[in-house]
């Protein structure tokens, strides 16, 4: 088994960091107005602090992923550790050896001057490796651990050459792809939950309805259990008119006794849709499932709707949900 640990780092766009990596070679962060991060105390707190003092605007939630990062470059790399840069110039994967201890240069306090002093061994073209190999090094961190495929990493380094993966019979393509789905998921979620509280998603809800085709108006006036008007004609006399509640709560579920509200309010000739953020307990599932004329939207379901519709969207809701379509790996089955 591996005793070396694999580790993974990103730099910017421009070539500065391909020149001072490769050339000098050395991997470095930036982090200037930190100064030199090296004379900060072994502790993980104290890194905290340095950070917090330095970015005083930043939020709480982003300090310790920072620090965190820092401390691991000064503290937790090894001399020996593997070191994977993945370039964005020449799309190539560079893999070295750790041979010094972390080293503040101040030449270089415009640019990377938190370093560490490198050996390179190898330069591999980013189509040797798995989709899984490389989503890992795609980190959002600029340096971060490689666990699920340090192995792939390793590889390269020994005498036998490893051969081109082939794309069908990579596994890691599915999981990449739906990794990826699952967080735009959770993203889609989260933006709603933290900017369209209250009135505001029941004001989104009825410009979601709105570019389904409906036309939609919230009601405002003593119905506590209806939020939206939905109907198909311009004036709303014609039949099916739907009743729409909505629950901004994203963690719990709906209960049966909600659900019942909403249909208490719904006539014969007349429709029910409740849409949550959240998840529906399974006696409102129940309940809705034995009403022709009564409809339950999760969040779940509310995300695809959300995609199926989002290039219609007003600008001031895009804003709030900044989305734009890529194209990902898929397995190719027979």
């Amino acid at each position: 088994m591996n005793e070396k640990t694999v580790w993974g780092i990103h730099a910017g766009r421009t070539g500065d960091a391909d020149s001072l990596f490769l050339q000098k070679n050395f991997v470095a962060l930036g982090w200037l107005e930190m100064g030199n991060i090296g004379k900060l105390p072994a502790d993980r707190e104290a890194f905290k602090e340095k950070v917090k003092l330095t970015y005083p605007d930043w939020k709480p939630g982003k300090i310790p992923n920072a620090a965190g990062q820092l401390y691991r470059f000064v503290h937790e790399l090894k001399v020996g550790d593997i070191i994977v840069y993945p370039s964005k110039r020449d799309r190539q994967i560079h893999i070295g050896e750790i041979t010094g201890p972390f080293e503040y240069r101040p030449q270089y306090q415009d640019s990377y001057p938190q370093t560490r002093t490198v050996k390179w061994l190898k330069h591999v073209p980013r189509t040797t490796f798995s989709q899984g190999a490389l989503y890992e090094t795609g980190s959002a961190m600029s340096f971060f651990q490689i666990k699920n495929y340090a192995d792939e990493f390793i590889a390269q380094l020994q005498e036998k050459k490893a051969e081109a993966p082939v794309v069908t019979d990579d596994d890691s393509v599915g999981f990449v792809a739906t990794d990826i789905e699952e967080q735009t998921r959770d993203f889609v979620i989260k933006q709603l939950s933290k900017n369209l509280k209250g009135l505001p998603l029941e004001e989104f809800i009825a410009h979601l309805l709105e570019k389904m085709g409906y036309h939609a108006r919230l009601t405002r006036v003593g119905e506590p259990s209806v939020d939206i008007i939905a109907h198909k004609d311009d004036l709303g006399f014609e039949p099916p008119i739907i009743k729409v509640q909505v629950k901004s709560s994203d963690d719990g579920k709906i209960s049966d006794r909600d659900v019942s509200a909403l249909y208490g309010k719904v006539g014969d000739d007349e429709y029910g849709l409740f849409v949550t953020l959240g998840e529906f307990s399974l006696p409102a599932v129940t309940f809705a499932n034995s009403k022709t004329n009564l409809r339950l939207i999760a969040g779940s379901a509310l995300v695809d709707l959300i995609f199926e519709y989002y290039e219609k969207f007003d600008a001031k809701y895009k804003s709030v949900l900044p989305l734009k379509m890529v194209y990902v790996p898929q397995t190719v089955e027979e």
